[in-house]
């Protein structure tokens, strides 16, 4: 998104300046109106877009780091703009270092610190700006943004186990089909080869395996293209809201790891639900971003309606109870949160359970599929095995 460094009067007179995110040069004009701010000069900067979106993309990671560091000076008391001065020498990617620099010069120039992180969707998401604006209303930015981190860091970490527990399955099974293609398209042709120049009636096995092997060496880039389009076609649709929603429907029916999905969606939706919650964030508002954060479109519409009937003057717990995607110890300990006037610490205690389910099931998916891959594997190799020796065993008996 292009920059934009601008000089403007606010309602007194004082000359403010900085820089601002925007489509365009109206749009960011519009933006500064916005802000009760009349625009004196406004200059596209040039040369630093590229850097930041095309050279160096910006990590969960490293946000994660800037937010913890930004909390710690912030709770020991450190201005706003000096913190995020001091910042700029601390991170080490050059796009969030940039963007940092940028921050600091709009918050020293008079914006607010969450209009300028609110410039940079891309970076800060709505929950976290939404956050830092809570705080800087309540007057409590510092509690605030080290609430965040904490979230931050726990959401990190579990995403980072569950990648990090599906690296050896993946590798085996990429693994597996490369060479399972190295030996249907080169080897097993020689062999068959042999076997069918004996003559007889060969096994059935056999004769798959001949029919695999010459259609993948024959027309091998037919099936490339084919794999291609699929997953162009696959990626295409779900783009859509009907095809993301369905491929997300999918993912929660899926055997053993629809249960994984559901847990994270839950986890997500609790955690960012008590950081918003106790940031001082309205509970209607608190679901609309909630929604965004969770990741899954069959929760992201559950949790709009829920929005909606919250505004009606219902429950939180009065959509979810009658939800099959929603545990009924979830609905249950809501509503009596809600009575009680706790939701926070429910909220606390439901992500804390979940957050161990999630742990507890990756470790016992890794061990699962430990010994699952082995017999694939044992299965695939007994199938060429048999394709290929039973015909010998046959053709040396005939001597």
């Amino acid at each position: 998104m292009p920059i934009f460094t601008y000089q403007a009067k606010d309602a007194d007179g004082h000359i403010k300046q900085g820089m601002i995110d925007a489509g365009n040069e109206q749009l960011a004009v519009s933006l500064l109106v916005d802000h009760n701010l009349k625009v004196v000069t406004i200059k596209r900067k040039r040369g630093l877009n590229f850097n930041l979106n095309f050279l160096n993309r910006i990590k969960a990671k490293e946000v994660v780091i800037f937010s913890r560091q930004f909390s710690v000076m912030i709770s020991a008391s450190i201005p706003v703009v000096q913190a995020l001065k001091v910042l700029i020498d601390q991170t080490v990617s050059p796009a969030l270092k940039a963007v940092v620099s940028e921050i600091a010069d709009e918050v020293n120039g008079g914006s607010k610190l969450s209009d300028a992180l609110a410039a940079r969707p891309k970076i800060f998401s709505g929950f976290y700006v939404n956050v830092v604006r809570a705080g800087e209303t309540s007057g409590k930015l510092d509690e605030v943004l080290n609430y965040l981190a904490d979230e931050m860091e726990k959401d990190y970490d579990m995403m980072h186990k569950i990648r990090g527990a599906m690296i050896y399955p993946v590798f085996v099974l990429v693994g597996l089909t490369g060479v399972g293609g190295v030996m249907v398209v080169w080897v097993v042709p020689k062999l068959t080869a042999v076997i069918a120049e004996s003559g007889g009636q060969l096994p059935l096995a056999t004769r798959i395996l001949m029919a695999v092997s010459d259609a993948a060496a024959s027309y091998w880039w037919l099936v490339i293209l084919i794999a291609a389009g699929l997953a162009a076609a696959v990626k295409y649709y779900g783009k859509t809201a009907v095809g993301r929603w369905q491929i997300d429907y999918l993912k929660l029916k899926m055997p053993i790891f629809g249960q994984l999905f559901q847990k994270i969606a839950i986890v997500r939706f609790t955690r960012s639900m008590n950081t918003l919650i106790a940031g001082g964030v309205a509970i209607a508002s608190s679901l609309k971003i909630a929604a965004d954060v969770v990741g899954n479109s069959v929760y992201h519409d559950l949790i709009m309606r829920t929005k909606q009937e919250v505004e009606g003057g219902s429950s939180i717990s009065s959509v979810f109870s009658a939800s099959k995607e929603i545990p009924s110890m979830v609905a249950q300990m809501l509503a009596v949160g809600e009575k009680t006037g706790k939701l926070d610490i429910i909220l606390e205690r439901i992500t804390d359970f979940y957050a161990r389910e999630v742990n507890n099931l990756v470790a016992n998916l890794v061990t699962l599929m430990e010994p699952l891959i082995m017999v694939l594997m044992g299965i695939g190799v007994g199938i060429m095995v048999a394709a290929i020796i039973m015909p010998m065993y046959n053709l040396a008996n005939q001597f």
